[in-house]
This record gives C-alpha cells, sequence and structure tokens, in this order.
C-alpha cells in the first residue's frame, strides 16, 4: 500500500517495504525525518535514530506529536502513510522548479483504456458464474439473475470495505451517533460516513499540496553573509 509514495521518494526497497517488520518499519521512519521530513535538528535526533533501544517506541510516539500526527502509535498503516504524504509534500516543495516542468502524460488514444473492463468478460462462461458465485458467498450478498451485475455489486463492496488503501476497516471500532432502529441500515450509514471522512482527507492533502507549491513559487529568499541573516 505504500509503494507508490515510496518509490516518488526514491526509497531504496519500495517493493518489500513491510511495515509489520518492526526494522524495517524503525528504518524507514528514520529515513524519513533524515532525509525528507527533517523536522527535528540533527543533534536532536539521536533517539529516534537509537532504533534498537528499547525506549525508541517513546520517542516514535514523540515524533508523531511534535509533526502534529493525527495517528498514534497503534494506528502504525495510517501514520507512516500520513508520514509519506508529508514527506511527498517536502520533497515537492524542495524541488519544485524539477517538478513544474514535468509534462502530463498524453491521453492516450486507444479507447479500450477507458472503457469498462468489466464488458470484455464473458459472463456466460461456466468459470465467470461460479467465481461470482463464490464471492457471493464469501460477501454474503443476495443472488442476482445477472451474473455480471452481481459482479459490479460484489466489487463495489469490496471498494467500500476496503476504502482506506487497502486496510479492513472495522465498523464496529467507529460510532455512529445514532441509531437508525435497523442494524443494517446502521452499517450503512458507518460505511458512508468513513468514505466521506476519507474524501475529506484527500481534500485536506490537495489542500496541503496547493499551499506548499504556492510557498515554493512566492519564497524567494536571498542570503547575506555579512549579515549573517537571511532575507531580502
Amino acid at each position: 500500500m505504500f509503494r507508490r509514495k515510496l518509490t516518488a521518494l526514491d526509497y531504496h526497497n519500495p517493493d518489500g517495504f513491510d511495515c509489520k517488520d518492526e526494522t524495517q518499519f524503525r528504518n524507514c521512519i528514520v529515513w524519513l525525518e533524515d532525509q525528507k521530513i527533517r523536522h527535528y535538528k540533527i543533534e536532536d535526533r539521536g533517539n529516534l535514530r537509537n532504533i534498537p533501544s528499547s525506549d525508541w517506541p517513546k520517542a516514535y510516539q514523540k515524533y508523531l506529536q511534535d509533526v502534529n500526527c493525527p495517528f498514534g502509535v497503534q494506528e502504525r498503516q495510517e501514520a507512516v502513510d500520513w508520514l509519506l504524504g508529508l514527506a511527498v509534500r517536502y520533497e515537492y516543495g524542495d524541488n519544485v522548479e524539477k517538478y513544474k516542468n514535468c509534462q502530463p502524460l498524453a491521453a492516450s488514444g486507444n479507447s479500450d483504456k477507458t472503457a469498462d473492463p468489466l464488458v470484455n468478460l464473458d459472463s456466460n462462461s461456466p468459470d465467470f458464474k461460479a467465481g461470482v458465485m463464490a464471492l457471493a458467498n464469501i460477501l454474503k450478498i443476495q443472488r442476482h439473475d445477472d451474473y455480471l451485475v452481481m459482479l459490479k455489486v460484489r466489487l463495489h463492496c469490496i471498494h467500500v470495505y476496503f476504502s482506506f488503501q487497502g486496510v479492513p476497516v472495522a465498523l464496529d471500532k467507529h460510532i455512529l451517533g445514532f441509531d437508525t432502529g435497523d442494524a443494517t441500515l446502521n452499517e450503512a450509514a458507518q460505511i458512508l460516513r468513513l468514505l466521506h471522512i476519507e474524501e475529506l482527507r484527500e481534500l485536506q492533502t490537495k489542500i496541503n499540496e496547493a499551499i506548499v507549491a504556492v510557498q515554493a513559487i512566492i519564497a524567494d529568499p536571498k542570503t547575506d553573509h555579512r549579515l549573517g541573516k537571511v532575507g531580502r
């Protein structure tokens, strides 16, 4: 789930990074702070760099607080993803001249790439029908006479349940705040609320990126070594 951001940051092993591996996880955090985020002064990074220390979790918790991360140490995947997003924004801010000249990818003339990939499936194939029925049984969703419609419904359900970049969402851990009187409606309302929160997060990320881009354009400090300060 982190491969694209790690690749954008030139991390040495974006495909093999395992957030659940404690050593890889700690090394990645230290690398992000040393190379990309640089929130601490070099002399203040000692506790975070002391990866084998039993006190490292405390240093990491303090680091999350210092960078104003909305996630805690128990939300490892969410915190790592947030830090990666922060690093990407800083990376752009540091190299605005490099990235502002990048040309957008040319639109492909092949209409097949923009077409619905499901239209190329043989919905009458026995294997297709068997696969859709097996998926319906796993998700415990009502069957439909049109197997292609069934597949679209299942894909939508999978998108909802795995909307947070591949992280399964435990609905019972999220308080709805009201009761519709129907358990199914309550669950649907929880899903809609979580999707709305995810959309707000994406909007906030785009706003932050816009702010960084504007700051990079308007900020052009001139250094006068004779005065010993930075200014115009």
